[in-house]
């Protein structure tokens, strides 16, 4: 599928807090810990907890929580597929929308039970 502006606008103005808690939930439902989650938010993005929770606390857009974010370097390595969309395909353009599934690709192989040595990527040596 292809990314469109509109598409990348949403997802932009979409509030984190409120979306976070079905992250959370749907980790839970498979045995994953809120810890696990952070962990795995905390690589990703470079925020701690304290970072973490002020930002869903001010209910940030997701405009707003990659703006801030120190995105890992390592990221370029997380591919696939999540909801219809290869993140190596998704334009630069649209880099929020590629940063918010490359995070969703995570938050899918914490909740399908891979290692987390798995998860939080390192570049091959």
């Amino acid at each position: 599928m292809k990314v469109t502006a509109e598409k990348n606008e949403k997802v932009a103005n979409m509030i984190f807090a409120s979306i976070y808690p079905l992250y959370l939930n749907r980790l839970e439902k498979n045995g994953r810990t809120k810890e696990e989650l952070n962990q795995v938010i905390k690589w990703f993005t470079g925020f701690d907890q304290d970072a973490l929770q002020a930002l869903i606390d001010e209910k940030a857009t997701f405009k707003t929580f990659f703006q801030k974010a120190k995105i890992h370097p390592n990221a370029h390595l997380i591919k696939g597929v999540v909801c219809g969309y290869r993140i190596e395909e998704i334009e630069d353009e649209f880099e929020l929308y590629k940063q918010c599934r490359r995070m969703e690709k995570l938050i899918d192989e914490l909740a399908k039970g891979r290692k987390m040595e798995k998860i939080l990527r390192e570049e091959k040596k």
